[in-house]
């Protein structure tokens, strides 16, 4: 695919659903768009700092997202930028309040890491997931009884949470069903699917709705074989997120025990796209991948 992006706003694409997506995307977009005003009317941050009793640090946080907004601070920033459009001064002081509202997983708090907080957010507003996976099915590919058996793996995780951490992940899932769902595109090594995970009824289970998903027109499902020996993931396990035109830079998510690397510079973001197409190209193809897939329920 073309890594070269566009430059219309995402009100443009009319596919982004603020309410689903959770402060997070909504703080970036907002920071994005009072960064560009910014620039475009040559306040330096220092300036724009003083204006809301502030510091330029303190305009470089809120540009990046980083930190939640002031419908005070929002306001006198557009003053200062020479926006004086009524709606797109409401546009962006909405903007400001959805930025503070909690997202549909603050429910969940009681089993949600922090550093896996933002990601949800990101992954709602996404348009293409692709994923890498080597020890586990994907989070948005699991059943039920799966996600509980993965969930009981976790070190210090007690019996009264399993449910709900598995009741998260099913909520992730429900993307997957939206009118307009992302295209979820995952190659899972063919070590996640003989690892008998919560044992034989619950693969074989697995096996079965990996099977059923890949039947949806928005998903593609690719397997690693073994008998491609080393390729160029090995070892690695990656997300990659790409969003709507003009919303976001693509972003790479890694998941580790106990934290998570978000990377978005290009250098990056480039690089781990190149490895998911080597990937991809070296994985069986969705028609061999499906028919492994069968096989494999009949050996479970």
């Amino acid at each position: 695919m073309d890594t070269t992006r566009g430059t219309p706003g995402p009100e443009e694409s009319g596919v982004v659903d603020y309410g689903q997506v959770g402060p997070t995307v909504v703080r970036l977009l907002l920071g994005a768009r009072l960064r560009r005003l910014r620039q475009a009317a040559g306040v330096t941050r220092d300036s724009a700092g003083e204006a809301i009793r502030s510091s330029g640090s303190k305009i470089s946080r809120l540009e990046l997202g980083r930190t939640g907004f002031k419908q005070r601070d929002v306001s006198d920033l557009l003053s200062l930028y020479g926006v004086g459009d009524n709606a797109e001064r409401e546009d962006l002081l909405a903007l400001a309040r959805q930025a503070n509202a909690a997202g549909w997983w603050h429910s969940y708090s009681g089993v949600l890491p922090a550093w896996f907080e933002p990601y949800l957010g990101l992954e709602q507003a996404a348009s293409i997931i692709r994923s890498y996976d080597v020890q586990l099915i994907p989070g948005l590919l699991q059943t039920p009884d799966y996600a509980r058996a993965v969930v009981r793996l976790m070190d210090g995780v007690p019996e009264s949470a399993v449910e709900q951490a598995a009741a998260l992940r099913m909520r992730r899932q429900q993307l997957l069903h939206r009118e307009d769902p992302p295209h979820l595109w995952a190659v899972i090594d063919e070590t996640a699917l003989r690892r008998p995970i919560g044992g034989r009824a619950v693969m074989l289970a697995q096996v079965d709705h990996l099977v059923r998903m890949s039947r949806r027109p928005h998903i593609t499902i690719q397997v690693m074989p073994f008998s491609a020996g080393g390729h160029t993931g090995t070892g690695a396990q990656m997300i990659q997120l790409r969003f709507p035109e003009g919303l976001l830079p693509d972003l790479v998510y890694q998941e580790q025990l106990e934290s998570a690397i978000y990377l978005n510079k290009p250098a990056d973001t480039v690089h781990y796209w190149n490895i998911l197409n080597s990937v991809v190209t070296e994985a069986l193809p969705p028609e061999q991948s499906a028919e492994m897939l069968r096989r494999l329920a009949d050996l479970i």
